[in-house]
């Protein structure tokens, strides 16, 4: 098939299959980085971020190249993560500068390789020091050898195969450019990152879209990392963060800029409109955000640790080869106890996280990848949480990731129970959500405040009884608490009362709650488990 021209529709679906593509290669991409630091991570950022320009133009209904175009920059610049993909949000964010010139709703060859000449620019523009022999390389060598050979293009797809093909013969060169990567025995795993979105492209001109859930095998061998070995990281934080400028259009970038370069290095610095999108490695990451707020809002932040991730990835070397298991479960706990007996029935994984500290899908994500099996099982614990959690289904779609969606820790409790390791996973999911919806659950919390709910009266420091997620009663008096909400869990049929003790209780007031309980059901089983959990007194689960 030959394009002449590129439009919106066609833009889009080529960046979407070049998006997927790297995506199904992205652990290929991991195994190479060893520049700026041997992280290990290059692959995943990289993947990310293209996901989450793919994203915005997936929900966007224009046709015009220069709309589509605007709304990948902007998404990508959003989701933009690591060193290698805030330089390819901004190669894609130059490609829309060189479009947003077009009076029409598509782009000639001539056009787009003027776009792509744009975007190798825009990508130098925003590192504060370039290096040859990365990704900034292989974008600039590309454009320039497509630009050279202008006149002998008669299609889209010809300019990407030629850019292809100058993509490959450069990133070869690059250990010769950058020395850590010829002692490392790699290429540049940004280069390598970007042939892969080139590659998806031209797939997609073919007509050969790609499946997000193609099953790609892979080595576990971080080999730059490992061929490296121990090296000294000078600053420890990939640290980033997005700020909302109070007022862009009298912002003077070399104010931020210049306090910055002192505190680390691999600075990356970019300015969109309102938006201004900060990386940096450093030792003194809240220093840095600090800086930034002095002229807008946090939009996003993350401060990785470069020094645990390098200890993490060669710790793997000498790991043996994992035995692939039929399960892992991940659950989301807060309190000692909690997080013990969530183990000893079995959890792979506990992620910190409740009420009061949700974690990320970034949270999850790095869980998943702890773990090797056919089927990983996810218990959120909170409704809030399970929107982060069922994320990672998009982001992971290789995994076989299913989250039973726990409101509670009690019903994550009971799921866990009523798991059984040699059952289908359909099966075992039918009965743990089965199990869930027939159980009660409660808690007892304290007030921060007066405040009014439906209708109930609630005094600061007063104590609140919640029954499946909803306030039923608040009173001074704690043991009165309980029995109110007890008494209304607890039916004739009711067979099994579980306790979790939290933090700051006493002894007594737990043996004042069984007493009473036997008072209209002396046939209710009751278990206590000291949870040792904060905010919540006493959770509740009822079956």
């Amino acid at each position: 098939m030959s394009n002449k021209e590129i439009n919106g529709l066609l833009f889009k679906k080529i960046v979407t299959n070049g998006a997927i593509k790297l995506k199904n290669h992205y652990k290929e991409i991991d195994h190479l980085n060893v520049f700026p630091v041997p992280d290990g991570d290059t692959g995943t950022n990289m993947q990310m971020t293209m996901m989450s320009g793919v994203k915005e133009i997936k929900i966007s209904n224009s046709e015009s190249i220069v709309e589509i175009s605007k709304a990948l920059s902007r998404g990508l610049l959003m989701g933009a993560r690591g060193n290698s993909g805030v330089i390819l949000s901004q190669f894609f964010r130059g490609i829309y500068s060189g479009l947003s010139k077009l009076e029409k709703n598509f782009a000639t060859v001539s056009e787009f390789i003027d776009a792509l000449v744009s975007g190798y620019q825009m990508a130098y523009r925003a590192v504060m020091e370039p290096v040859e022999g990365t990704i900034l390389t292989v974008v600039r060598e590309s454009a320039e050898r497509v630009l050279r050979d202008k006149e002998k293009f008669n299609s889209i797809k010809d300019v990407l195969e030629c850019y292809l093909t100058q993509a490959n013969i450069t990133l070869e060169k690059t250990p010769e450019l950058l020395p850590v990567l010829k002692e490392a025995g790699v290429v540049d795993s940004g280069g390598a990152g970007l042939i892969k979105i080139v590659e998806g492209m031209i797939l997609a001109l073919e007509d050969k879209i790609l499946n997000e859930n193609e099953k790609i095998e892979e080595s576990s061998d971080y080999h730059g990392a490992h061929n490296l070995g121990e090296v000294e990281i000078t600053y420890g934080y990939c640290t980033e963060f997005i700020i909302k400028l109070r007022d862009h259009e009298k912002f003077n970038q070399s104010d931020l800029r210049d306090p910055l370069t002192k505190l680390g290095d691999s600075l990356v610095f970019v300015q969109d409109e309102d938006l201004l999108k900060v990386h940096i490695h450093t030792d003194e990451p809240g220093i840095a955000i600090t800086l930034g707020q002095k002229y807008g809002d946090l939009q996003t932040l993350k401060a990785d640790n470069m020094r645990l991730q390098n200890q993490e990835i060669l710790s793997k070397k000498d790991e043996p080869t994992k035995e692939l298991k039929d399960y892992a479960i991940l659950s989301v706990c807060s309190g000692e106890g909690i997080k013990q007996i969530f183990k000893d029935l079995g959890v792979d994984n506990v992620i910190d996280g409740g009420q009061s500290m949700n974690p990320s899908t970034e949270d999850f994500i790095k869980s998943i990848e702890k773990v090797y099996a056919n089927n990983i099982i996810i218990f959120p614990n909170n409704k809030n949480i399970i929107m982060s959690a069922k994320q990672t289904q998009e982001l992971l779609p290789e995994k076989n990731i299913h989250v039973v969606e726990t409101k509670s820790i009690s019903q994550g409790y009971a799921a866990m129970i009523a798991f059984d390791p040699t059952m289908k996973i359909n099966e075992n999911l039918d009965v743990m959500n089965e199990v869930i919806e027939n159980m009660s659950y409660g808690s007892i919390t304290s007030s921060i405040r007066d405040t009014n709910l439906d209708g109930l009266e609630i005094k600061k420091d007063d104590y609140i009884s919640l029954l499946n997620g909803k306030i039923i009663s608040s009173n001074s008096d704690l043991t009165e608490t309980g029995k109110v909400l007890l008494k209304k869990m607890i039916k004739p049929d009711s067979e099994i009362l579980t306790i979790f003790v939290g933090n700051n209780t006493n002894k007594k007031t737990l043996e004042t709650f069984k007493t009473y309980v036997r008072t209209f059901n002396s046939d209710v089983e009751i278990e206590s488990i000291d949870g040792k959990q904060n905010i919540y007194f006493y959770l509740f689960a009822v079956e």
